[in-house]
């Protein structure tokens, strides 16, 4: 990691793979680095459904295909989708997917709520 008084840089390698309601992440940028956003490589496996009640999040897929449910509504994912969600939208995603995930304000555990099954 670099960081100068107006940017931060992560390198991959310095990222450490973690497990997440969604799977596996890679959070790059978090509340902690004090900017206004997070940012998290998502690697999707056995998500559970879920939303957020402050948190606004953008999913951009990378890499492999899948979908999003959204509130009962079912959308595909493949490389280059991008999904914008905003609060209150109950949500997980399926599939062989890896996505960048950017949340606003930065994604925190205590705006976590999971949606039984």
């Amino acid at each position: 990691m670099s960081s100068h008084s107006g940017y931060l840089v992560r390198q991959p390698q310095d990222l450490q793979e973690e497990r997440s309601t969604c799977g596996f992440r890679k959070r790059v940028f978090t509340a902690d680095d004090k900017a206004s956003m997070s940012a998290s490589v998502v690697s999707i496996h056995d998500a559970k459904p879920h939303y957020h009640k402050e948190t606004t999040e953008i999913y951009y897929v990378l890499e492999g295909t899948g979908a999003l449910e959204l509130d009962g509504d079912r959308v595909p994912l493949s490389p280059g989708s991008a999904v914008l969600i905003k609060p209150h939208v109950r949500h997980r995603a399926t599939g062989d997917v890896v996505a960048l995930v950017i949340g606003n304000p930065p994604f925190h555990t205590d705006d976590l709520y999971l949606v039984e099954e």
